[in-house]
């Protein structure tokens, strides 16, 4: 239980202040899988007005509980810490946001609203001066180093299991808030986790419901997916699971499309593989290593019986843009994803490149993008089927 300083002290004022309060959600989850958090998380009984007084240099300004108080660490701010009411929420006929949201004074309450059993997770320290509420049953209070450790829905079981199920019945979840589909399946490839049978179905059934989602948000957890080391495993349960098709409509247009001699693979299977070799760990790089081919349904043609994909790169760079424009992703990466697409396609036979041919290579990708380019070629190679030097 390597739980910093600065969280002690804030769950200490609030209970010296005659409020309940525990670490919960995801750092929770991360201690019992024996992993430090990155981010630390805390939830009271204390309304946002009430916090404001205890904490003076919070901010609140949203409607959904929540408080930012700054952390100092030798005298320069540091991060924040994010403490939330108890709350319920009620109505999502955007299916991205609560219509209602009810402050609560009691915390199983709140973790009724969770999204996943693994994030529905609470703790304290057994001595602390504001005991577990009565009501709580002792069976769903777990022991742990001096801590208690609220578990209402079987998180721990499903962290032992290595399961990400939803609280409750999933279709309720994913309709209150469709991009937890693709979130669950982000903490699946994050921790390694599988998808619990009944809660994979829900996102089969409902995956349509993404499209109600700002694109800014899928763009978040696409990126995280895509962070993780098991990027490929991430698109394939997309896919899999039908959520891809409204995600990157332009990847899937490649499933069932045969190539050439120089592939075994259809333009699906190479662009996921390609993905899957890709010896870059930026995110950029590994989402160009997708649909680096993403053109090859719409270029194809077949002369003398060959399949040819004339210029897909050209055609794939112009659907990239639209791709990242549609996404929301910063100019710079777009930029970027851009140009290596349009690029991947560079001549390098040794004895038969040219030193300007060099040098015009460099002016049209830039010199600070040519490692990633050869990297992108590299998962190209070994996402083929067929690798050559």
């Amino acid at each position: 239980m390597n739980i910093p300083q600065y969280i002690k002290n804030i769950v200490k004022k609030l209970e010296d202040s005659g409020h309940e309060a525990y670490i919960v959600g995801g750092c929770v989850r991360d201690i019992l899988r024996g992993k430090t958090p990155k981010d630390w998380d805390v939830t009271t009984d204390a309304t946002p007005e009430e916090l404001m007084k205890i904490f003076e240099d919070g901010k609140y300004e949203n409607r959904f509980g929540t408080v930012l108080v700054p952390i100092e660490k030798d005298g320069e701010m540091e991060d924040v810490v994010e403490i939330t009411t108890y709350r319920s929420e009620f109505g999502y006929s955007d299916r991205r946001r609560p219509d209602e949201v009810k402050f609560e004074k009691e915390v199983d309450k709140d973790l009724a609203r969770r999204d996943f059993t693994v994030n529905a997770l609470a703790m304290k320290k057994k001595d602390s001066s504001i005991p577990v509420a009565e009501h709580i049953k002792k069976e769903h209070q777990l022991e742990q180093d001096g801590y208690i450790i609220l578990d209402l829905f079987g998180g721990k079981k499903d962290i032992d299991k290595k399961v990400i199920r939803a609280v409750g019945e999933p279709a309720d979840r994913f309709k209150e808030d469709a991009l937890r589909m693709m979130r669950a399946i982000r903490l699946a490839v994050e921790l390694d986790f599988d998808l619990e049978p009944k809660t994979e179905r829900a996102i089969f059934k409902m995956a349509g419901a993404i499209k109600f989602i700002a694109n800014e948000r899928i763009r978040d957890e696409l990126i995280k997916i895509l962070e993780s080391d098991r990027a490929y495993k991430g698109i394939m349960m997309l896919h899999n699971n039908k959520l891809l098709q409204y995600i990157l409509p332009e990847v899937e247009e490649g499933v069932g499309v045969k190539q050439n001699r120089h592939h075994v693979y259809t333009v699906f299977e190479h662009n996921v593989y390609s993905l899957k070799n890709c010896p870059n760990e930026d995110w950029r790089v590994r989402f160009t290593a997708l649909i680096h081919d993403v053109a090859k349904p719409r270029t194809k043609k077949i002369i003398k019986g060959e399949a040819t994909f004339y210029n897909h790169e050209y055609v794939g760079a112009k659907m990239a843009n639209k791709i990242t424009k549609r996404l929301k992703f910063s100019n710079k990466d777009a930029e970027k994803i851009t140009a290596l697409v349009k690029a991947h396609m560079f001549y390098y036979n040794v004895g038969e490149v040219t030193e300007s041919s060099v040098r015009r290579l460099i002016r049209k990708v830039g010199e600070e993008n040519l490692k990633d380019l050869i990297d992108l070629r590299i998962a190209d190679r070994l996402g083929s089927g067929v690798p050559k030097a």
